[in-house]
């Protein structure tokens, strides 16, 4: 099978690259690593990386003209500056048209999108939140332009699933609290956590699934999410944990923020209808990949939407 992976450096288009790669099929990635890691995506036959962007629609035309894919992954978006609507729209709604106009030009056989789970708002009107509930993307730049996106793949007419997401992490992860807990604890300074509860899944677990569906199961909209949430307090301790440190460093309990959610908890149960052998790694386990991997090649990122914690880092960074 031939699959074009859009962000195939990030952290879910290169583990799903690696899974398609190692059973022999061949993959085209484009990413113009705003935030992906060049070490994520090693050089390897059947592989070709390209260096470019999405809202290129020439460039885009002219790839799949060439690789004429037969699935299309896409997972590229900008979340890096959530002050930069510019880049948002771009790469996330037109970047997200170009793909969706390049599948139906080229008649490609199926195009994955993935969505935040923040397009139903910040404050859902369900606990777990079917997939029925109403979409409410204004609460973000993020949630608005991946809203666009998601619709302009609706619109294209050709075969399509979406995974909303729960929040995704792992080793090649470089936003949220994962790579922020480790980086400041790294550096012997004092982290912060708050009430807010979230559901952390592997990416490992959800790339998994995306090739189910690059392999033709399932089709429309899913959640990837295991349905249980955890409070944010508990990554920090399994950070800790995986960290081996020799005394607990309390962390900073801080009120939410009025831009955060206090869960967003998705219902994934047409997911696990649809899906065989859908698994869900523990929280420590998760941890201690990641920490592993950060100790040897280092960490980067920590990009964050929370306006409290981005402060915290411009401070430290300034300092």
């Amino acid at each position: 099978m031939k699959v074009f992976i859009t962000g195939g450096a990030g952290q879910v288009g290169s583990t799903v690259a690696d899974i398609l790669l190692a059973r022999g099929d061949t993959v085209v990635s484009i990413d113009n690593f705003a935030t992906g890691r060049r070490d994520n995506l090693n050089d390897q036959r059947d592989l070709t990386q390209v260096e470019g962007s999405i809202v290129d629609a020439h460039l885009i035309d002219q790839l799949f003209s060439d690789f004429k894919p037969d699935v299309v992954v896409h997972t590229a978006a900008s979340y890096k500056d959530p002050e930069d609507w510019g880049t948002d729209a771009l790469v996330n709604a037109v970047g997200g048209a170009n793909i969706a106009k390049a599948c139906k030009t080229h008649k490609v056989g199926r195009l994955i999108y993935f969505q935040t789970a923040l397009c139903y708002g910040t404050k859902p009107v369900q606990q777990p939140i079917q997939l029925d509930h109403p979409i409410n993307p204004v609460n973000s730049s993020y949630a608005i332009s991946k809203t666009a996106g998601e619709n302009y793949v609706q619109f294209s007419g050709i075969d399509w699933v979406t995974f909303r997401l729960a929040n995704v992490i792992g080793p090649r992860n470089v936003s949220g609290p994962l790579p922020i807990f480790y980086g400041r604890l790294s550096e012997g300074k004092k982290c912060f956590v708050t009430p807010a509860r979230r559901d952390f899944c592997f990416a490992g677990d959800l790339a998994r699934v995306v090739v189910q569906a690059a392999d033709g199961k399932g089709g429309g909209t899913y959640h990837f999410s295991s349905g249980k949430d955890v409070a944010i307090r508990e990554l920090y301790d399994s950070v800790v944990r995986a960290m081996k440190l020799n005394d607990y460093p309390e962390p900073e309990v801080k009120p939410l923020g009025p831009d955060d959610a206090p869960s967003i908890l998705l219902d994934p149960s047409r997911t696990f209808a649809d899906f065989t052998d859908v698994t869900f790694t523990p929280l420590d386990e998760i941890a201690r990949l990641s920490v592993e991997r950060w100790e040897r090649d280092g960490v980067v990122g920590g990009y964050t939407h929370l306006k409290e914690a981005r402060a915290d880092i411009n401070t430290a960074a300034k300092g």
